[in-house]
């Protein structure tokens, strides 16, 4: 399987960048703002949160616009890649039905489109940072591994529900449900340590990804901590394991797709 997968990816990497360059100009063709959208969309969510939680609420997290943007920032690769996987198969029809591509590599262009987005908004984190005079230490470098594990959970779950969004039809509803659950167990515009009381503040941080990646990312860019490391290399190995599982379960039924859809 291995073999196979590295054979199909030194074949079809390239026509995932194309595709992915082709849906980010796509979504901006007939706009006026063009390619401000990209900025513009996740900043006021993130003015949003800060007016309802730093003012009305009155969080007294520091630098919490930037703890803010941070955790809408990994949310929103999260969410997308995740709600986007279950109709990819579905969505790509005339491809799908006409030549045979690996099917994961739909996937891996959704997620290069989101996480091309997802660049746009760490490279105004970091602005932020700097305007806000985030003291950085050398642990800030912890982003790399931080993201590398998202990346691969997101693509492992993904696989999975691929496979499934296409046999199950309801499968997009209840997705929807259970995020909108996470999310508010992830502590995108919260401090899940702070807020929940021992010891369900260190279940759902530890035992939820997202959450924890979440805080690890909080941790090194803004307080200079490094993260829980032996914590971030077990979500990494599951997320192989999980990427692993998936193509391996895409590979087996792949040629029943086209019957389904």
């Amino acid at each position: 399987m291995f073999k196979r997968f590295r054979n199909d990816m030194k074949k079809y990497w390239k026509y995932a960048i194309y595709s992915s360059k082709a849906q980010l100009k796509s979504e901006i063709a007939n706009s006026y703002l063009n390619w401000l959208w990209w900025i513009l969309d996740p900043l006021c969510f993130m003015m949003i949160y800060v007016f309802m939680f730093g003012y009305v609420f009155k969080s007294k997290i520091p630098y919490f616009a930037v703890f803010i943007f941070i955790g809408i920032t990994l949310w929103d690769f999260f969410n997308k890649s995740l709600h986007q996987s279950v109709k990819v198969i579905k969505g790509n029809k005339a491809i799908v039905s006409k030549v045979y591509i690996p099917k994961f590599i739909l996937l891996m262009v959704k997620m290069g489109v989101n996480g091309f987005k997802m660049f746009i908004s760490l490279i105004i984190v970091a602005i932020m940072a700097l305007v806000w005079r985030v003291h950085l230490t050398w642990n800030v470098l912890y982003v790399i591994p931080i993201l590398m594990t998202l990346i691969v959970i997101v693509f492992g779950l993904g696989c999975f529900f691929l496979h499934y969004g296409v046999f199950v039809e309801d499968l997009s509803n209840v997705l929807n449900i259970a995020l909108r659950f996470l999310f508010y167990l992830t502590g995108v515009f919260w401090d899940i340590m702070d807020r929940l009381p021992a010891p369900y503040n260190a279940y759902i941080g530890k035992g939820n990804p997202i959450a924890f990646l979440i805080t690890s990312m909080r941790q090194c860019v803004i307080y200079g901590q490094a993260p829980h490391g032996k914590l971030l290399l077990l979500w990494f190995l599951i997320g192989l394991v999980l990427c692993a599982l998936g193509i391996r379960k895409i590979y087996k039924s792949e040629n029943s797709y086209v019957k389904v859809i």
